[in-house]
């Protein structure tokens, strides 16, 4: 008499989502990883030397676990917040003093500063060991890319309170992208972009404008971060990061101190 086992794999709907049965051999182990949507992503097999312990601090796993609870917090918090200049600062205090005592919100506020700092720890080991050179450099632009995207993150992210340190802040910081090269108004070379003595570049059409909507910190720049931080950078992250972990094991595993 067959097990329960063997009749739901040798059932018709096992068949349509798995095309092939458990790998025993090299061969087989190919067919399945090429024809899984999620194995996909990872080689069929790596050195013996990729899985084995390394000084490495843990320090890019560690990150992405506080992405992951930043992911799962940040989509409880957004049952409670509402982007506009009527409730966002009260929907804070009862995020802070009402819902879940307060847990929620301050475990994703610490675990964005703690994300942070393992980042810039994980770049830190990362050049200390020279994984950056051949064959990884490639992988190092990407992670670079993710360093940049985490600031991002935080500095989106920093604006949603709306009290006057967020607003303050987002202003100074915010300033500072009158400085961006060609699309800053007061940036080096937007001379560049005259035509006809008429200049493209102004204070109404720079990046500092692109980025908070308006002239100021006002409702569009609110609405703009809260789609930034919640949406169109967590993706992008998801994304590299899923070709930052692919890259790794395609380059032999987590490098180790040289």
């Amino acid at each position: 008499m067959r097990s329960l086992r063997e009749i739901i794999r040798n059932s018709q709907i096992w068949k349509s989502i798995f095309r092939h049965p458990a790998p025993v051999d090299r061969r087989n182990r190919i067919a399945v990883v090429l024809t899984n949507f999620f194995l996909h992503l990872h080689p069929v097999s790596i050195p013996k030397h990729a899985v084995a312990l390394n000084y490495t601090w843990c320090m890019g796993g560690i990150t992405f676990f506080l992405f992951l609870v930043e992911t799962v917090t940040g989509v409880l918090l957004m049952f409670y917040y509402r982007p506009t200049l009527e409730w966002a600062y009260p929907d804070i205090q009862a995020l802070r003093d009402v819902t879940s005592m307060g847990i929620l919100r301050e475990l994703h506020r610490w675990g964005a500063h703690a994300m942070v700092i393992a980042v810039w720890l994980h770049m830190y080991r990362v050049f200390l060991t020279g994984s950056y050179k051949p064959p990884r450099e490639f992988n190092w632009g990407i992670g670079v890319i993710l360093l940049v995207l985490t600031l991002l993150l935080s500095f989106t992210g920093y604006l949603l309170p709306w009290d006057q340190l967020a607003i303050w802040a987002i202003t100074v910081g915010s300033n500072m992208a009158r400085a961006t090269p060609l699309f800053g108004a007061e940036g080096p070379g937007v001379h560049l972009l005259t035509v006809g003595g008429i200049d493209m570049i102004t204070s109404a059409s720079d990046a500092r404008f692109g980025l908070l909507g308006e002239r100021f910190v006002g409702e569009w720049a609110l609405n703009r971060f809260y789609v930034l931080h919640c949406v169109a950078i967590p993706l992008l992250a998801s994304v590299l990061s899923a070709v930052h972990f692919w890259r790794v094991r395609k380059d032999g595993g987590i490098s180790g101190p040289l």
